[in-house]
């Protein structure tokens, strides 16, 4: 029984379609902005072609053995200080492993929180993204507003009876708060996505 209420709490869970649907909605933002990245490109475009043309082929040959005769001389004299700093004593290289090993294990864990984070945070967004396209958080808003709105304040009948008088306010105040929230509950309209 366990295994298939397990097999029914993942298959009943919407979070991995919220996240989907969350991914497609930053996905579309991206998009958004690609035509103002276009328009940037082509009219930094002949500035940066003129600047590629100038260029001297053989100077540029030049530095680039420059930096890597520089990168070379470094990497060797990294290398030859590491080969004589390199302890040889088998119980420290051990610790050191050992250590190693630990540190890595401490950071994949960080990165696996920061993974679950990043998606539940995307799943979030989608669902809102789900609820935004159903309409649904139009009516969340409406019913806040209701919830916090003040009551009317009752409005008092003077009457030649005092008897009447008494009687008639609670009848009244009574049919004002039922008719209140009826009437704005009316005016929601589910918007339903254009169908493509």
């Amino acid at each position: 029984m366990a295994i298939t209420d397990d097999l029914r709490k993942t298959f009943s869970d919407p979070t991995p379609l919220y996240f989907a649907a969350g991914t497609a909605d930053l996905a579309l933002q991206q998009a958004k902005k690609v035509p103002g990245i276009v328009e940037q490109l082509r009219a930094e475009a002949p500035a940066r072609i003129d600047a590629v043309r100038g260029i001297d082929p053989n100077e540029v040959q030049e530095k680039a053995t420059a930096r890597a005769k520089e990168a070379q001389e470094t990497i060797q004299t990294k290398v030859n200080e590491f080969i004589g700093t390199l302890d040889t004593d088998l119980k420290k290289i051990g610790e050191t492993a050992q250590d190693f090993a630990l540190r890595g294990v401490g950071v994949a864990a960080e990165y696996a929180v920061k993974a679950r984070e990043t998606y539940e945070k995307v799943a979030e967004r989608g669902e809102q993204t789900v609820k935004t396209w159903r309409g649904e958080a139009a009516e969340e808003i409406e019913e806040l507003a209701v919830a916090v709105e003040p009551k009317p304040e009752p409005v008092e009948v003077k009457a030649e009876k005092p008897a009447e008088a008494k009687a008639e306010p609670a009848p009244a105040k009574k049919t004002a708060a039922k008719k209140a929230p009826a009437a704005r509950k009316t005016t929601a309209k589910k918007t339903t996505p254009p169908a493509k």
